[in-house]
């Protein structure tokens, strides 16, 4: 590496702070998203606080050269303490986190002096990570948008997971908040960690085994269909293992961009957990985005998760008999999930499933009893065909678990 001089401004103790806080608009792992998809600023005088996040989060500089509106670690901030560490510094600090927590790490760093500089430090630190403290655990490692790809591929050669993250939902939204970046300098190392991937994994050699991307909802006045057709390609062209979802902020007044007259927003924290929810659905319930926001109702609904929105849409596929349906049906029935649309197909090797049996393999009825029959049995009233219905099904995100649909898949 060529020589870098590192200012010290702050000790140990102070830079672990600030990476705290900086920490909270950087997405490593699905329970940092659902912590970031309920966490609602505007509530946190009601909420108790919060825990660790799972994946502990550590920079390795915090002023950036690039000047993004939203970031609070632009290089316009000249109101924030500021740091900076090592190669050697940074991954003594991510072992020493990673051992704590026991879940890996997650390193990552604003843009310093340039993407390279920063590309060849990061690398830098997961060698030394690796080889000289004998760390083998998960790290997770950030790529600067435009790094070279041999620095890339340096990178992948010690981290398990490598992202870049492609932030707006529409290309020409970087002009108008993100000025120096673009398609190309986002796109380009997605395409080169994917092809890597792909490459090494045919070969046997050693390289990350996944990628994932962070996608702000609200940057662009973007529709959720616009998101979610968005996450539907990057994941068919770049393979990606997952697509999180964080919350435009912009409540601070940006340098450099006056002339865009930037309204101060923070995009609702309950679009993030529909969001959430609706990927769920794509990736592993095999819906499309099409029916899940199509072109007359585009966005998530507030009050109604998208499986049972859609099922309300589509009230001429119900009832299903539980007995007959495939598991394809069924896991679209609101209120059945994957494990329970499992359950229920193996109790039919046994049984004929009742209500009565339903409950006894403890599947809560209060959804699904509308969708269902049981050996020919309904017992949703005349609610089914009933304008009422959906005033029975609705109800504010917080009221609706999406742990399971982060972690296990569930989107009952």
């Amino acid at each position: 590496m060529s020589a870098i001089i590192l200012p010290k401004h702050l000790d140990i103790e102070a830079k672990v702070a600030l990476m705290e806080k900086d920490a909270r608009f950087e997405v490593a792992a699905d329970l940092d998203a659902e912590r970031a998809s309920l966490a609602d600023p505007a509530e946190e005088h009601i909420r108790s606080k919060t825990g660790p996040a799972k994946i502990p989060k550590m920079f390795l500089a915090s002023k950036c050269v690039f000047n993004c509106a939203y970031c609070e670690c632009r290089c316009g901030r000249e109101d924030r303490l500021n740091y900076c560490n090592s190669p050697r510094e940074l991954a003594e600090l991510a072992v020493k986190a990673a051992r704590q927590n026991g879940h890996g790490v997650f390193v990552t760093s604003a843009i310093f002096r340039d993407s390279d500089t920063t590309q060849e430090m990061l690398a830098e630190c997961v060698r030394i990570m690796r080889c000289e403290l004998g760390y083998r655990g998960f790290i997770h490692s950030k790529v600067m948008p435009g790094a070279d790809p041999l620095l890339i591929q340096k990178t992948g050669l010690y981290a398990n997971r490598l992202s870049v993250n492609i932030e707006v939902a529409k290309s020409e939204g970087y002009a108008r908040i993100a000025k120096q970046k673009n398609k190309t300098n986002i796109l380009t190392p997605m395409r080169t960690i994917s092809n890597l991937i792909s490459h090494c994994k045919a070969e046997g050699r050693s390289f990350a085994t996944s990628q994932t991307t962070q996608l702000m909802a609200g940057s662009t006045e973007e529709d959720d269909r616009t998101i979610l057709d968005l996450s539907q390609a990057l994941y068919r062209v770049y393979h990606l293992k997952r697509v999180y979802y964080t919350a435009f902020h912009y409540t601070q007044d940006a340098r450099g961009y006056e002339e865009e007259h930037l309204q101060k927003v923070v995009t609702p924290y309950w679009r993030m957990a529909r969001l959430y929810q609706a990927d769920r659905l794509i990736q592993l319930y095999g819906f499309t985005p099409d029916e899940i926001t199509p072109e007359s109702q585009p966005n998530l609904q507030q009050d109604m998760d998208p499986k049972t929105a859609w099922a309300l849409r589509h009230l001429d596929q119900f009832p299903v008999e539980v007995n007959k349906a495939d598991y394809e049906i069924l896991i679209r029935v609101p209120g059945i999930g994957i494990a329970n649309a499992k359950k229920i197909i193996e109790a039919r090797k046994y049984c004929t499933v009742t209500h009565d049996v339903l409950r006894k393999m403890r599947i809560s009825l209060k959804r699904c009893v509308y969708f269902i029959t049981c050996n020919g049995q309904y017992r949703g009233g005349n609610l089914l065909f009933s304008p009422d219905l959906r005033s029975y099904l609705a109800g504010p995100p917080e009221q609706l678990s999406i742990t399971a649909s982060l972690v296990a898949g569930g989107c009952g």
